[in-house]
């Protein structure tokens, strides 16, 4: 399992409900943004890779991802910059691939 739901947890103070509606809307929004962040990268339009990887950052962190958050800070940080383009390149299936398992585990552990 590379996801925790301690954060979450702490936040929901016991609420189930409200844990099921954060992971809800990471299994909506994040393979979402990550399908607009692979077409970003293959427009090689940075700034929306910039963005798409800043907005994916704090989901996976509140699951407790933390190698998922450094890989998008990482995307963030040199999609602002417009930098190593090439590292971009690399990371981005690394991303996704964390994401994707993450997503599958979630919908058996909720089943949902």
């Amino acid at each position: 399992m590379i996801y925790s739901l301690d954060k979450i947890n702490e936040m929901a103070d016991g609420d189930d409900e409200f844990i099921k509606s954060v992971v809800a809307v990471f299994l909506e929004e994040v393979p979402q943004d990550l399908d607009e962040l692979e077409k970003a990268l293959g427009l090689k339009n940075y700034d929306s890779v910039y963005k798409l990887a800043h907005k994916i950052k704090p989901n996976v962190d509140l699951l407790g991802m933390e190698q998922t958050r450094e890989i998008a800070l990482q995307i963030e940080t040199l999609g602002k910059k417009e930098e190593n383009t090439a590292e971009i390149q690399r990371l981005v299936p690394l991303l996704k691939k964390d994401v994707q398992q993450v997503v599958s585990e979630l919908k058996n552990d909720f089943k949902i």
